[in-house]
């Protein structure tokens, strides 16, 4: 995550998720966007599936951040105003689905999902073909298993939630901006003007999570961004600050499942 997301220079949005035509269910369209660039805040009618062929993907939407390997892809439901933001050169592949294809209706938020072997391919196949014009048979038979696959994805844990109070708003914001700082909470509290009992409730009753908590799943998200950019745990464990290799190895697997090296790897076998 980098520092000063805000001064981040801004791409316009794809007019390709606003187009509403049943007749064309799902619609693929791909960029490539530079280091240090974004897609400025937006939103549309279509729900998206965003996927970068390498690099590392930054969503923000409703105060929280979600973090995208090129392992995973993210869901964007229609209608949900998001900013999309990358450190490094990315390579986009996005499929757009029409308002009357209703996907993956249960949830209404965004949410990474570990990208399957056939997914990839599918969304690849999508990709070679012409979407401008009607769809004949064959392409409406080839969305529908991409409708079918994406209701099968698995939700990765890969989520810094945020929050709806200014104070608390304040501080995540000020943290994602700045995940290097090393203030503790009693001196980030007084520069919000809160006390630190006070972050503490609302860190619990807004995120699920204690501000301790709430950091060290940053500094997790920060690692995975480190390992997708092939620095070792060794290097990574002593940026981030853990106390050893070891302990940033037990953090890592206790959150995703599987140690550090091995996590990007398992996804893409999945």
């Amino acid at each position: 995550m980098p520092e000063y997301i805000a001064d981040t220079p801004n791409h316009a949005p794809s007019a390709t998720g606003f187009l509403r035509d049943p007749a064309r269910p799902i619609l693929a369209y791909g960029r490539t966007m530079q280091p240090q660039h974004g897609i400025a805040p937006h939103h549309h009618p279509r729900a998206q599936l965003l996927w970068a062929l390498r690099g590392v993907l930054r969503i923000h939407a409703a105060e929280a951040t979600w973090i995208v390997p090129a392992s995973h892809a993210v869901w964007i439901p229609g209608d949900v105003p998001h900013q999309v933001q990358s450190d490094t050169e990315t390579d986009i592949r996005n499929l757009y689905i029409d308002p009357t294809l209703p996907l993956r209706a249960a949830n209404q938020t965004c949410a990474v999902l570990t990208l399957t072997p056939l997914m990839r391919a599918l969304i690849l196949r999508l990709h070679s073909e012409d979407t401008a014009a009607a769809f004949p048979p064959r392409l409406l038979r080839l969305t529908a298993v991409i409708a079918d696959e994406i209701e099968t994805l698995s939700e990765a844990p890969l989520h810094l939630p945020g929050g709806h109070d200014p104070r608390l708003m304040r501080l995540t914001r000020h943290l994602i901006n700045h995940p290097d700082d090393p203030s503790l909470l009693p001196d980030l509290a007084r520069s919000i003007a809160a006390s630190p009992r006070t972050l503490e409730r609302l860190f619990r009753t807004e995120t699920g999570l204690s501000y301790r908590q709430w950091r060290a799943r940053q500094r997790l998200l920060l690692a995975i961004e480190r390992l997708t950019l092939g620095q070792s745990s060794a290097t990574i464990a002593y940026a981030l600050g853990y106390r050893s290799p070891s302990a940033f190895t037990a953090a890592f697997s206790a959150e995703f499942g599987t140690p550090p090296q091995s996590f990007l790897k398992h996804a893409v076998a999945q």
